[in-house]
C-alpha cells in the first residue's frame, strides 16, 4: 500500500502533533508499506524554524524509511488568531503543491489540525480517484468556539469545512471517545468515525531512579519536591493555575515548580512569574531525549492543567508520557472531561477544578505526604494495557488498508459494468 501523509509537524517536533504524526508514518513504513509525509518545516512548539531548517521554500528528506517532503509555512511570533490564520493558509497552499507533483498513493491520511487541509484532501482524492482518512487530532472550530478565538463569520467557515472534511472522507478517525462522541453528534454516522488513540512510548516503562538522580544534579534540584508540567505552553493549558499555586506556596523552598517547553503562552508566563518575583518557579526548554528522561523519573508529580472553558476538544499526548513513565499525575481539568476520566479510570493520581490554585496546590500538599508507589504501578500498568504499540498501530494499519482496498473494489465494479 502507499500512503501520503499530509501533516503540518512531523519529525524533529517531539511534542503533540509531530510525535504522533511520526510514530505512525515510520510504523508503516517498517511494515512494508509505501510512506511519504507532505509536511512544513520544523517549527513547533518555539514557533520557531531552527537554523538547519530557515530560509527553504522547499526540503526533501528520508528518514526510517519514511519520504519526506517539507514546504513553505508562515512561522508568526508572537502568535495571534489573525497570523495563526495565515500560517495555517500558507501551508495548505505550499503543501498542495508539494503533494499533486508527486506520484498517485492508494490512500490519503490528512491530519487536522489544521482543518483547511481537508480542502486538499478532497482535491487531491477526487483528482486521484482515491480515499483520505480525516484523523482528527483537535476539534479545531470547536476549539475556537470556546476559546472566543474567532468572529462569528469565521467560525461559521470552519464549520462548513469541518462538514465537508467529514462527509467526503472514506474514514474519520479521533483519538479519545469524548472526541467521537462530539464528531458523531455533529450528523456523522457513528460507523464512520473509528478511534484511534495515541501509542504509548515503550522505552518509558524501563526508565530508572537513577536517571532522574542525574538529572537533579545537573539542574541543581538535589532535595527539591517536583510538580513538572511538560509541553505546549498554549493558551488552552491555562498554565495561570500553576502560577496562583506557586504563589500561594511561596513560602515554602522545599517545593519546585517547573514549566518545561514553549508555546504561544510561554512569554506571558513568564512575564507574570518575573512580576511575582516566584523563586520557587523555574522554565526550562524542550529537552533532548536522555534529559527528557530524567525530568520524567525527578518529577514527584506532573501536572496537566487546561482552562475551564476547554472540554472534550483535545487529548494532551503528555497524558500517555506520563503514565508510561509511571508518574503520578494530578489534573486540573473540567471533571466530566476525558482527561478527568482517564486518570480516574487509570487510579494514576487526582482530578482538581480547573483554574482553581488553591485546589491544586492543597492536591499537591496531599501526594506530597503520600505513598506514591500504588499510584507510579496503577499508571504504567494503565498505560501498558490501554495505549501498547502493536494495538494502536496495528489499528491504524488495518483501517488504512481497508479504506485502500474499498476503493479499488469499488473501481473494479466499475470496470466490470462498463
Amino acid at each position: 500500500m502507499k500512503v501520503m501523509i499530509l501533516s503540518i509537524n512531523y519529525w524533529p517536533e517531539v511534542a503533540g502533533i509531530g510525535a504522533f504524526t511520526t510514530y505512525r508514518a515510520e510504523y508503516l513504513a517498517a511494515a512494508g508499506h509505501d510512506v511519504e509525509v507532505c509536511t512544513a518545516f520544523p517549527y513547533y512548539p518555539e514557533w520557531k524554524v531552527p537554523p538547519g531548517y530557515a530560509a527553504k521554500l522547499a526540503a526533501t528528506e528520508e528518514r526510517n524509511g519514511v519520504r519526506i517532503f517539507r514546504s513553505y509555512a508562515y512561522i508568526p511570533n508572537p502568535v495571534t488568531s489573525l497570523k495563526r490564520v495565515l500560517h495555517e493558509g500558507s501551508f495548505i497552499a505550499s503543501s498542495m503543491i508539494r503533494a499533486v507533483a508527486r506520484k498517485r498513493p492508494d490512500v490519503l491520511l490528512v491530519v487536522s489540525p489544521p482543518l483547511g487541509l481537508a480542502m486538499n484532501a478532497i482535491l487531491l482524492s477526487r483528482l486521484w480517484r482515491i480515499p483520505y482518512v480525516f484523523d482528527v487530532e483537535d476539534l479545531q472550530p470547536d476549539s475556537a468556539a470556546e476559546l472566543s478565538m474567532l468572529p462569528s463569520w469565521a467560525l461559521r467557515l470552519l464549520y462548513k469545512v469541518e462538514k465537508a472534511a467529514y462527509r467526503h472522507a472514506a474514514l474519520v478517525t479521533t483519538l479519545t471517545d469524548g472526541m467521537r462522541n462530539r464528531i458523531v453528534g455533529k450528523g456523522i454516522p457513528a460507523e464512520k468515525v473509528e478511534l484511534l488513540e495515541p501509542r504509548v512510548d515503550d522505552s518509558l516503562f524501563d526508565i530508572e531512579p537513577h536517571e532522574g538522580s542525574a538529572f537533579r544534579r545537573r539542574y541543581g534540584l538535589e532535595n527539591k519536591f517536583l510538580a513538572t508540567h511538560s509541553g505546549n505552553m498554549g493558551v488552552k493549558q491555562g498554565l495561570d493555575v500553576i502560577v496562583d499555586a506557586a504563589a500561594q506556596n511561596r513560602p515554602d523552598d522545599s517545593m519546585q515548580f517547573l514549566l518545561v517547553g514553549d508555546g504561544a503562552a510561554c512569554g506571558r508566563i513568564r512575564r507574570r512569574v518575573a512580576e511575582l518575583e516566584l523563586r520557587n518557579v523555574r522554565f526550562l526548554p524542550l529537552l533532548e531525549a536522555s534529559d527528557f528522561r530524567g525530568l520524567l523519573a525527578a518529577s514527584d508529580i506532573c501536572l496537566v492543567t487546561q482552562q475551564k472553558s476547554v472540554s472534550d476538544i483535545v487529548f494532551p499526548s503528555k497524558i500517555v508520557t506520563y503514565l508510561a513513565a509511571g508518574r503520578p499525575v494530578i489534573a486540573s481539568v473540567n471533571f466530566d472531561c476525558e482527561i478527568a476520566q482517564t486518570i480516574r479510570e487509570s487510579g494514576a493520581g487526582r482530578v482538581v477544578a480547573p483554574e482553581d490554585g488553591a485546589a491544586l496546590l492543597a492536591a499537591i500538599q496531599e501526594f506530597r505526604g503520600a505513598d506514591l508507589g500504588e499510584y507510579r504501578q496503577s499508571a504504567r500498568e494503565y498505560a501498558s494495557r490501554r495505549w501498547s504499540s502493536a494495538r494502536v498501530l496495528g489499528h491504524l494499519e488495518r483501517n488504512l488498508l481497508s479504506a485502500a482496498s474499498s476503493v479499488t473494489n469499488s473501481l473494479a465494479q466499475e470496470g466490470s459494468i462498463r
